[in-house]
């Protein structure tokens, strides 16, 4: 058996990785064989960096997505790495090899006119009130979907109109609450006749609302409002992210209200509002006709 071979077995023996996982590493470790055989390598211990380089061009000019050719370039690494721990390579020959980066979706968002008809539900409707309370919540502060279904009223200051959620990596942050949203939920609590240890929006246990009912009922409140596009939870964070940032320009700003470790990853709402005005300079120039 061979080191590719011996790897597979130490994942599937020792690692006990599922079917799936198994065969995805082996999908991309024997595209890596086949291309050793036609360049008539004997073996991985052969390879360095520049033949690895090699090895991910060549699949690159087959037409393979940057995604793929990360997950081929990451099964080579956990391959040497596996190699290097018992001694059988000298050095990890995917150190220093770099697979081309796959372009960023752009998240889809809500225009400001859409984001207020999905919000203002009928709040006679059976569970209006709370439904009204969770989306103004949601599209006033952008809170992420576990902040939203973890909250207490002792976090929520609606006479200061603030709201303190623990985000990633148990971070506390402080938002801004809307006025329309404070409204909302004081005659929420007041229909539950809540106390400061309750839920915002318990589920039908008493236990915190779970984030799939939360994203099921958001989608049916989205059809009810005739907002036929897939509605979701994350989607209302990108839209509060994206509307603040085209009102203010404030990119420090939208980080911290986001609760992003890392402004690089903030930075994709300006590329939304690059598209918007990419848009607008296409519909009204003369002289717009930018090729694609």
């Amino acid at each position: 058996m061979g080191a590719i071979d011996d790897f597979l077995a130490y994942l599937q023996v020792e690692r006990q990785m599922s079917v799936h996982t198994l065969d995805a590493y082996k999908r991309d470790l024997d595209a890596l064989r086949e291309w050793m055989a036609k360049e008539n390598l004997a073996g991985v211990e052969q390879l360095d960096g520049e033949r690895l380089r090699a090895f991910i061009a060549s699949e690159n000019r087959r037409g393979l997505s940057p995604k793929s050719l990360q997950r081929r370039l990451s099964a080579c690494r956990s391959l040497f790495s596996w190699l290097l721990k018992r001694g059988r390579i000298g050095a990890n020959p995917a150190a220093g090899v770099r697979a081309p980066k796959a372009p960023r979706k752009l998240p889809q968002v809500l225009d400001a006119d859409e984001a207020v008809k999905l919000v203002e539900v009928d709040t006679d409707a059976p569970m209006g009130l709370r439904d009204r309370a969770l989306l103004e919540l949601f599209y006033s502060s952008g809170l992420r979907l576990s902040e939203l279904c973890a909250l207490r009223w002792r976090d929520l200051d609606l006479a200061s109109g603030l709201v303190s959620v623990l985000g990633k990596g148990n971070k506390t942050r402080i938002v801004p609450v809307g006025s329309h949203a404070r409204t909302a939920l004081a005659a929420w609590r007041k229909e539950m006749a809540a106390g400061d240890d309750a839920q915002v929006f318990p589920g039908r246990d008493g236990n915190p609302i779970s984030q799939r009912a939360v994203q099921y009922r958001i989608k049916q409140l989205a059809q009810r409002q005739g907002l036929f596009k897939h509605v979701h939870p994350h989607m209302l964070r990108h839209s509060f992210a994206s509307h603040i940032l085209e009102s203010s320009g404030d990119l420090r700003g939208v980080q911290e209200l986001l609760g992003h470790a890392d402004i690089a990853t903030t930075q994709i709402y300006t590329h939304l509002d690059f598209q918007h005005l990419a848009k607008v300079y296409d519909a009204a120039h003369p002289r717009a006709k930018r090729k694609r």
